[in-house]
């Protein structure tokens, strides 16, 4: 298979019972991340992050102890938000993390879950994301949904 005929672009999707906002707020709270990462990759996030805008820069640091700058490029409170990783001071990797939410009810939330790594060229980096398959991504989708649907 040729890089141009392989499927760069996973994605999962699933309801959760809990508002949007409450879900959101999980998503957008970089401290908050470590605790839903279905590909067990995130260490921690220092507190005080919460993304507000598309251009905002959150730090994370990696399970293996890399630090990485991710720059928000999408952003709308409630709805959406995605951002892409950078090594710190370095230009962004190619890669995409998005979660769109829709909300069904109030207490009914449609939240999808993507992963693009189209622009990736780097070629250490592309078995690992390979590996993020849209399992790994429905495995966070499922731990999101057990914190927020916490009574």
């Amino acid at each position: 298979m040729t890089d141009h005929e392989e499927n760069r672009v996973a994605s999962a999707g699933r309801e959760i019972a809990a508002a949007a906002a409450v879900i959101f707020e999980l998503i957008a709270d970089p401290a908050q991340q470590p605790r839903w990462d279905g590909n067990d990759n995130l260490a921690g996030a220092p507190a005080g992050q919460r993304v507000h805008a598309a251009g905002d820069v959150f730090t994370m640091t990696t399970t293996n102890g890399n630090l990485r700058e991710n720059h928000v490029v999408e952003f709308e409170e409630g709805r959406r938000i995605a951002w892409k990783p950078a090594e710190p001071g370095r230009p962004t990797l190619g890669h995409l993390w998005r979660w769109e939410l829709e909300e069904l009810g109030p207490e009914l939330t449609r939240v999808t879950h993507t992963y693009d790594w189209t622009q990736l060229t780097d070629e250490k980096r592309l078995p690992r994301a390979r590996a993020t398959t849209a399992d790994k991504l429905q495995a966070s989708l499922d731990r999101l949904a057990t914190l927020a649907e916490r009574p």
